[in-house]
């Protein structure tokens, strides 16, 4: 509560005398988060809760800003959640039985049926399944009962899967839209229409969000879409402050919102795959914002020394983010960047879905790979369905059937390919620390046990020092 308390008084003085010293620069906000200050800059003005991405345009309450709280990284952490339903016994928007609970049938006070949302930050998205789907699609862990239901009015089996809210912030460096880029309708891959097709498909996300998640009877107007996706592209959102650091963009550093507002980016710039359009190669050292921290502690008091310790392990872990190899073989090494190729973004600059492991079973003899499994027992992960994709082709033998265990299909309930099983996008990694739990389905309940799964996943042989420089860079982000 405390915390709460001194973030609010923050935010109400953030444009005049922000915290820790130094002014900040116009249209910036700051709030504190665990590991810190997260660092706001809003390119359209103070961010002005009276816009329609604050406004209440369906019919249970919620708004914009219900699931993307801008001092939450514009997402939502479920510590955060926690605490609203405590505070108003489920009562808030927030936990609108159509999807901020376990089940749409759901009663507002009762907290095991909003177990999800409380503790992994997990909304319920209900899918049809693709009437071309190349795969059948049958539940075998149903925890909450409405895994797979029938819609009465088209007759399509509907399939429930469970996601954290993207951030809606650092939005100019997209290349999907939606975990499974289901609402990219217009394709992100041309620095010519780049813009124009980003506006129309946040237009088409909130629109779908507003008649989806608020329950609105009809769509935004075209005045109301245009508000909300001039004021979202206008953010940028990053850790500013540490609080064993010190300040992050301070000594060469390039931390902060600041920074980040003016960084290079155009769709495949430096694409791990070469697509980059001027034909620069792939570098692997995409996260260049603390090299200047890096060498020897100087400082002259204990008091420095302690800072400038926290800084070269940040400085470390950037180090370990660019170079350490996390798959060795197959005529080269792929690195961090290979998926997180958007310099001092973390984004994908090209749109390529990927299959980390995230999305496997953890039900007994449900995983055959053993690294992913060993990766998932690293994890908090949450008690999802489990469904059973059958009918798929044997990639090592075409005569046969492949099937698959998961507790969401990713990109395949879109498109109905096989192909597709388990993928999803590449998330932007600026303002990690204030979105706690992370990945796709809250599954890690901190930034030690993300950087615990990829260890195991990838078995890149981290030391528990080089473990721990790692999660302090991705929370200075």
């Amino acid at each position: 509560m405390a915390l709460l308390c001194l973030s609010t008084l923050l935010a109400d003085a953030s444009f005049a005398d922000p915290p820790l010293g130094g002014p900040p620069p116009a249209a910036q906000a700051v709030f504190l988060d665990p590991a810190g200050v997260l660092q706001i800059l809003s390119g359209t003005g103070r961010i002005d809760r009276r816009g329609a991405f604050f406004q209440s345009l369906g019919t249970n309450g919620r708004t914009c800003g219900t699931c993307h709280v801008p001092e939450e990284a514009s997402s939502l952490s479920a510590a955060a959640a926690r605490l609203l339903f405590a505070l108003t016994r489920g009562n808030d928007p927030l936990f609108a039985p159509v999807d901020g609970a376990n089940c749409p049938s759901a009663a507002r006070s009762d907290a095991a049926a909003h177990s999800l949302i409380l503790q992994n930050g997990l909304f319920r998205i209900s899918i049809p399944l693709p009437a071309n789907a190349q795969f059948t699609i049958s539940v075998v862990h149903d925890p909450y009962g409405c895994a797979i239901t029938l819609d009465p009015k088209t007759g399509q089996e509907d399939i429930s899967v469970y996601r954290r809210p993207l951030p809606a912030t650092n939005l100019s460096f997209l290349s999907d839209v939606m975990t499974d880029g289901r609402e990219t309708v217009a394709p992100l891959g041309q620095g010519a229409t780049f813009l124009a097709n980003l506006v129309i498909d946040l237009k088409q996300q909130a629109a779908d969000a507003t008649t989806g998640h608020a329950q609105a009877l009809a769509p935004p107007s075209d005045a109301q879409l245009t508000d909300m996706v001039n004021f979202e592209l206008g953010l940028y959102t990053a850790q500013w402050f540490d609080w064993r650091a010190g300040s992050l963009a301070q000594d060469g550093a390039l931390g902060g919102a600041a920074a980040l507002s003016s960084q290079e980016y155009y769709p495949g710039i430096n694409d791990a795959k070469g697509g980059d359009p001027t034909g620069a190669p792939f570098n692997p050292v995409s996260m260049m914002l603390y090299t200047a921290w890096a060498g020897a502690v100087t400082a002259a008091t204990p008091q420095e020394g302690a800072r400038d310790a926290a800084r070269a392990a940040i400085a470390d872990g950037e180090q370990i983010f660019d170079t350490a190899p996390l798959i060795t073989g197959g005529g080269g090494v792929t690195h961090c960047a290979n998926c997180h190729d958007t310099p001092n973004v973390g984004a994908r600059s090209l749109s390529v879905l990927s299959d980390i492991g995230t999305s496997h079973s953890v039900l007994p003899s449900t995983e055959t790979n053993p690294q992913i499994a060993a990766a998932l027992t690293q994890l908090s992960m949450p008690d999802l369905p489990v469904y059973l994709i059958s009918g798929c082709p044997d990639t090592t033998d075409p005569t046969q059937t492949d099937s698959f265990y998961t507790s969401d299909p990713g990109r395949a309930l879109i498109t109905g390919k096989c192909s597709d099983v388990y993928k999803i996008k590449v998330p932007v990694l600026r303002g990690l620390a204030a979105r706690a739990p992370y990945f796709h389905n809250g599954s890690a309940a901190d930034l030690s046990q993300v950087v615990e799964f990829y260890n195991q996943r990838f078995q890149m042989g981290l030391t528990s020092q080089q473990q721990s420089d790692l999660a302090a860079f991705l929370a200075a982000l």
